[in-house]
Parts: C-alpha cells; sequence; structure tokens
C-alpha cells in the first residue's frame, strides 16, 4: 500500500483512479472529484474540502476525517465503505451506495442523505437537520442513532433499528418490513400507509400516529398524550402500556391498553371496521 501522509491536493481529480493508498493527515482542497473511481483506499485524519471526492469507488476505510460543507455529495455510486470517528458536515453525504458501515460519526447537515442505498450497518451516529434522510434505503441495521429531521425513513425497506431517538415528523411513509426496539419516537403522522411494522417497546409521541397501516404491531408500547387519533383505517394488533388518548376508526385487529381517552367509531369507518378494542383487566 502507498502511503500519503500531510500533503495538500487540489484541483479536478489529484488522485484519480488510485489503488491501494492510504491518506494520513491529507487536506484535499477545492476542486473535484479528488479520488474518484479510486479502489482500496484508507484515509485517517484528512480533510475534504473539495465537491464529491469519493464518487464512484470500491473498498474504501475513512477514520477521523473531516468532510466540509463545500465537500458537497460526498460519496456517491460506491461500494464498501466503512466511517468511523468523522464528521461530515455536507449535505447529500451517499446515494446509490452499498455495503456501508457507520460508527460514532456526526452528520449536523445531513438533509438527504443516505437515499436509494442498500446494506447499511450504523451504530451510535447522529444525524441532524436530516430532512429526507434515508429515501428509498434497503437493508438497514440500526443501533444507537440519534435523529433530528422531517420526513424520514420514506419508502425504506428491511430495516431493524435499536436504543434510538427519533425526532422526526412524516416518518416511515411507504416503509415496509420495519422494525423498532426500545425507542423513542417523536413527530406527527408515524409510519402513514406502512407495511409490516412492528414496534417493541417504543415510546410514541405525536398527534395522528400510525394511520393507513396494514399488518401493523404494537407490543409493551406506551403512546403519549398528544398521540391523538391513533390508528385510523389501520390493520392492527397493539398491546399499549399506560392510556391511549384517543383511537379513530381502526379497520380491524386487536388493541389494547390500560384505557382510553376516547374511541371514536362515526360515519366514515370503512369495511371490515371490526377492530375488538379492549381495556386490560388489574
Amino acid at each position: 500500500m502507498i502511503i500519503i501522509e500531510n500533503k495538500e491536493f487540489e484541483g479536478e481529480r489529484p488522485l484519480y483512479a488510485s489503488r491501494g493508498i492510504s491518506l494520513h493527515g491529507v487536506t484535499v482542497h477545492e476542486g473535484e472529484s479528488a479520488l474518484k473511481e479510486s479502489e482500496s483506499v484508507e484515509a485517517g485524519g484528512c480533510r475534504f474540502e473539495g465537491r464529491y471526492p469519493f464518487w464512484c469507488c470500491k473498498s474504501l476505510k475513512i477514520n477521523d476525517c473531516i468532510f466540509t460543507e463545500e465537500s458537497r455529495a460526498p460519496l456517491w455510486y460506491s461500494s464498501g465503505v466503512e466511517m468511523s470517528g468523522s464528521v461530515v458536515l455536507s449535505p447529500k453525504t451517499f446515494r446509490e451506495t452499498s455495503g456501508i458501515s457507520l460508527e460514532g460519526c456526526t452528520f449536523p447537515k445531513a438533509a438527504e442523505t443516505l437515499w436509494n442505498c442498500r446494506d447499511i450497518s450504523i451504530r451510535n451516529c447522529s444525524f441532524d437537520n436530516a430532512d429526507y434522510l434515508f429515501f428509498r434505503a434497503r437493508g438497514l441495521r440500526i443501533d444507537g442513532l440519534k435523529l433530528k429531521g422531517k420526513y424520514t425513513f420514506q419508502y425504506c425497506r428491511d430495516v431493524e433499528i435499536h436504543n434510538s431517538l427519533l425526532d422526526t415528523k412524516d416518518a416511515f411513509w411507504e416503509s415496509e418490513n420495519v422494525t423498532v426496539y426500545d425507542s423513542e419516537v417523536k413527530g406527527e403522522y408515524l409510519a402513514w400507509y406502512s407495511r409490516n411494522l412492528r414496534l417493541v417497546r417504543c415510546r410514541i409521541s405525536g398527534t395522528q400516529p400510525l394511520c393507513y397501516a396494514s399488518s401493523l404491531i404494537l407490543e409493551d408500547c406506551s403512546l403519549a398524550r398528544d398521540a391523538d387519533l391513533a390508528f385510523e383505517y389501520s390493520s392492527v394488533e397493539a398491546g399499549i402500556k399506560g392510556v391511549v388518548t384517543s383511537v379513530k376508526n381502526p379497520l380491524t385487529g386487536h388493541i389494547t391498553a390500560d384505557g382510553f381517552g376516547e374511541i371514536i367509531l362515526d360515519e366514515n369507518l370503512k369495511k371490515p371496521g371490526n377492530c375488538i378494542i379492549t381495556t386490560r383487566e388489574r
């Protein structure tokens, strides 16, 4: 492996199509596509300022690096990316990329990040200003995620989340095969039109959650007071701890809780309209 230490590069494609290189303390200044079409690249303690540094790359190991805001869209059309301990200030990181492993990374401006990506592992990372994060992503395994942003996980498939804080709005719309364990999910209009969503020991807040969903399962979850008008037109199997503020027109299934503030079954209830709603015996 070729080692490059404490060097500075700029301009267009200064390290184009590199193979088997290890960068230490390297700074990539203004320019475009510094390492495009490269393979088997390691980067430690580096700073990336130019646009699109890693496009169409394979086998990347990135540790303790900084991507400035100017390094817009830094990782697209790539595969086999391991990133740890890094700070990514640019939006639109990761598109059409597979085999991504992120650990201990921070994304303060994560709008439109991880679109159309697949086979993703995330551990102990934070994403802020993360509107439309994970759009159409597939095969996510997540533990210890801190997320703040709107419209996240839309159209996602095959997702497993543990021990996370998801502060988001319109999350999991049109998602499929998602399971969330031991997490707090905050936000309005959660998981509308989702399919095969399972929530286990989660705390849910925000108005009108879990509507228009099919094959929805809740196990030992709790709903905050503002989580009202829940389950409209959903097929649901739910065991809920505590009191549910209000349930509105669920389609079918069973909902059990310690109590209900209001159960709304009005003239707009759709067939089959046979969901069984019961208060848990004490």
